[in-house]
């Protein structure tokens, strides 16, 4: 292990640490001032719309973690993926899972139901001396909506659920993952998304995906309006078959982090990909002739020599937004996209 990788993996003990001491301080203000002392006064805090970008650990706390904290009083975060690596000489921390927690209070104009709310995350987190200096969050907002009894979008291809972590149960990495394994996974991602920019523009077989995935049980977990399916056909007919037809020209953008470790792959773009919205049907909208820049944030788990599961995450909200329809405006005059 390299100096900077035993920072980032050090980073994420501290990181693990510091949420599990976040989640066990009952009362508010205590857990904000630990939150706080995560980031470096001047951080970078990049976050889906509505919330977008924040600087400096005080926005990070009053502008992000503090509404939803008061929307979910009992909020706790829970680990389905947590990793680290090096990336352009920069120690990395990745991580996805749920904010869990009753919804009592109003939150980005959501009413509460009273209920169970999850929010499923994605996050990376580059770390410099101990804390974070710039990071990018998604939240699945849509997947929100659901389930506060205001599905967005009208046209969902696949499942709608609570997605759940890896099969195996083994994405919180709390030790030290074996090198040669953590290089099999990267490469055998960057080998598939390579593939991914061979697509022809007429057949789905001219990237040759079945090289890279377990084509009958992999299981693809996309954002709310997307869904979740299995399979690679599953996975052609759910999202990708519409996605190149609404994004004909797509190609990929600025990643910011791209880490492998163990089983595991942790990827993120800000935007991960730039494209001209010439196609009808993704999330129900016809085609408007606009430039996209899409923020995008992808986990695989690697099994043997094949991919077989990949959590997805894009900030649909702001896409719908760059498409011409704002989700949450639409919210708060009683409608959806249809």
């Amino acid at each position: 292990m390299t100096e900077l990788e035993s920072q980032a993996f050090q980073a994420k003990l501290a990181f693990h640490a510091a949420w599990t001491r976040i989640d066990a301080t009952a009362d508010a203000r205590a857990a904000a001032a630990h939150l706080k002392d995560l980031y470096a006064p001047d951080a970078a805090w990049n976050g889906p719309h509505p919330i977008n970008a924040l600087a400096g650990a005080d926005a990070v706390v009053d502008g992000f973690w503090r509404p939803l904290a008061t929307a979910l009083p009992d909020l706790e975060r829970g680990f389905d993926i947590l990793m680290s690596g090096v990336f352009k000489d920069g120690a990395w921390v990745a991580s996805t899972g749920h904010y869990s927690g009753t919804f009592t209070a109003p939150w980005l104009g959501i009413r509460p139901t009273g209920r169970v709310l999850t929010v499923r995350y994605g996050e990376f987190a580059r770390f410099v001396g101990g804390r974070i200096v710039e990071s990018y969050t998604i939240l699945d907002i849509p997947d929100v909506l659901r389930q506060a009894g205001h599905p967005p979008f009208a046209f969902t291809l696949g499942l709608e659920d609570r997605v759940p972590g890896p099969a195996t149960a083994d994405g919180v990495m709390l030790t030290p993952a074996d090198p040669a394994a953590s290089t099999q996974s990267l490469k055998l991602v960057e080998a598939m998304i390579a593939g991914l920019m061979r697509y022809d523009g007429k057949t789905l077989d001219s990237m040759g995906m079945e090289r890279f995935w377990d084509a009958r049980r992999m299981m693809w977990y996309g954002p709310a309006g997307i869904g979740t399916c299995r399979g690679l056909k599953g996975f052609q007919d759910v999202h990708q078959r519409p996605f190149l037809a609404a994004f004909p020209d797509r190609r990929g953008g600025d990643h910011k982090c791209r880490v492998g470790e163990g089983a595991y792959v942790g990827s993120t773009g800000w935007p991960s990909v730039r494209a001209t919205h010439t196609g009808g049907g993704f999330l129900g909208l016809p085609p408007t002739g606009r430039p996209i820049g899409m923020r995008v944030m992808d986990f695989w788990r690697r099994q043997d020599d094949l991919l077989l599961e990949n959590w997805v995450f894009i900030d649909l909200i702001d896409l719908a937004l760059q498409m011409g329809v704002d989700v949450l405006a639409r919210l708060r005059e009683g409608g959806r996209i249809d």
